[in-house]
């Protein structure tokens, strides 16, 4: 059987928003210590704060309405600095990510710094909505982790500390499976619940979908509740097991071609006895589970140029321009894995 690959922590997005020159500072600080917690060793930390730091400025100079995105990478092995924003855009991405390209009047300055210390750089701009950026760092000996098409962002509602929504992605067996989950409520006690969740599922992941949902329905008995969605992917296929308000989306590059919500009840509290969906795949497939605290309107008539975006860049896109700020919002989005060759 294979290893199972180690996750990251369980901890909210570390949101940065870019409305200040100040908060250039915030964001490399930021970077640097999930990069140490991320156990990134040597220079790493500083490097990720130097990602941070050029991208938050060129929001700061040239953009609106922007945000970093800092956290462990989604399957662990390394972090990830997502930066996004509403525009104006990036006119000539190519140029921008060149070696030596430096500007001080456009929107993209400082891209070729953050290409050159990144593992992985994946970049999406539109003059008419925007740009996403994610930069990857992997540990060293672990390319792979970050190059995998997985993308997470797990944000809490506007003015709270805790976050009641949580997420993880676990790789076993050759399947890829994901959580989400919706605390019943808002602050300390609904983190609390989406908090034992992930831990229960965690130490059931390699059941069947009905049987990891029984697991964290006991574990949860105690708690308020949460709605609850798994996902399990594999080559050609996907399985959906939801309970309360988790939305699945399956996304080809030219439509939105699956949309599934979970039955009616609580995981912890009244749960029916859990059904799976079965949903085809292929290759140019990508999945999102998403709460209630994504507007849902985002998957009826997405604009072309989200269907055809890689995991990171969606999770960042749908997130920065869906989230419902007076709750918490949490969106993964995944390819199944490779085949073993």
């Amino acid at each position: 059987m294979a290893a199972l690959m180690v996750p990251a922590p369980v901890a909210p997005t570390r949101q940065v928003r870019i409305d200040h020159y100040s908060a250039v500072h915030v964001a490399a600080e930021t970077a640097r210590a999930v990069a140490r917690e991320c156990a990134l060793p040597g220079a790493m930390p500083d490097q990720a704060a130097v990602v941070a730091s050029e991208l938050a400025s060129n929001i700061d100079k040239h953009a609106r309405d922007g945000v970093l995105y800092v956290q462990p990478l989604p399957l662990g092995g390394g972090l990830e600095v997502v930066a996004a924003d509403r525009g104006p855009g990036i006119a000539e991405v190519a140029r921008c990510l060149a070696d030596g390209y430096t500007t001080t009047g456009t929107l993209g300055a400082g891209l070729g710094a953050v290409g050159r210390i990144a593992t992985e750089l994946a970049i999406t701009s539109r003059t008419d909505t925007g740009t996403v950026v994610c930069a990857r760092l992997a540990l060293p000996g672990r390319r792979e982790a970050a190059r995998q098409p997985v993308g997470l962002v797990c944000l809490p509602a506007a003015g709270e500390e805790d976050c009641g929504d949580a997420a993880a992605v676990l790789d076993l067996g050759g399947a890829r499976t994901a959580l989400v989950v919706d605390g019943l409520g808002h602050g300390r006690e609904a983190a609390e619940a989406a908090q034992a969740a992930v831990r229960s599922f965690r130490g059931a992941a390699e059941g069947t979908l009905p049987e990891i949902m029984a697991v964290m329905h006991r574990a949860l008995r105690h708690s308020r509740g949460a709605a609850v969605a798994l996902l399990r992917l594999r080559a050609g296929e996907a399985e959906y097991c939801g309970i309360g308000n988790v939305r699945m989306v399956a996304l080809s590059p030219d439509e939105v071609h699956h949309r599934l919500t979970g039955q009616p009840g609580v995981v912890g509290w009244r749960m029916p006895a859990p059904r799976t969906h079965r949903v085809p795949l292929t290759a140019s497939t990508t999945t999102a589970l998403h709460t209630d605290g994504i507007d849902l309107r985002w998957a009826h008539t997405p604009p072309a140029h989200l269907l055809r975006l890689p995991a990171p860049l969606l999770a960042a896109t749908v997130a920065h321009g869906y989230h419902r700020t007076r709750d918490d919002a949490t969106v993964v989005a995944a390819r199944a894995p490779d085949e073993p060759s």
